[in-house]
């Protein structure tokens, strides 16, 4: 059974934009691209740098720290697809964003 998790206004996203949110202390980046909005986790697999401050091209997030890519989609490392970040659903209700926190 999902667990939904209020991570944002609709208002707040912008397509083609990143924003960093916070629910129950974890660390997960909200991505909306051609209408869809992606939660994954906000820090990079590597040095656990925020992916916020990266840059976002179509779906792939690229870290500030050492340039590090990711499929927003999947979470999946590009260079090393066997390497990743959490990805979780995301469900839009009342103009409110919100994710399974508990999906892992």
């Amino acid at each position: 059974m999902a667990n939904w998790t209020y991570v944002s206004d609709d208002a707040a996203l912008l397509e083609n934009h990143m924003i960093p949110s916070y629910p129950k202390g974890v660390h997960i980046l909200l991505a909306r691209v051609n209408g869809t909005v992606y939660a994954l986790s906000g820090r990079c697999a590597h040095m656990a740098c925020p992916l916020f401050t990266g840059t976002l091209e179509g779906y792939i997030v690229t870290c500030p720290c050492h340039d590090w890519q990711f499929d927003i989609r999947t979470g999946k490392f590009l260079s090393a697809p066997e390497l990743g970040i959490a990805t979780y659903s995301t469900k839009h209700e009342d103009g409110k964003w919100y994710i399974n926190i508990d999906e892992r």
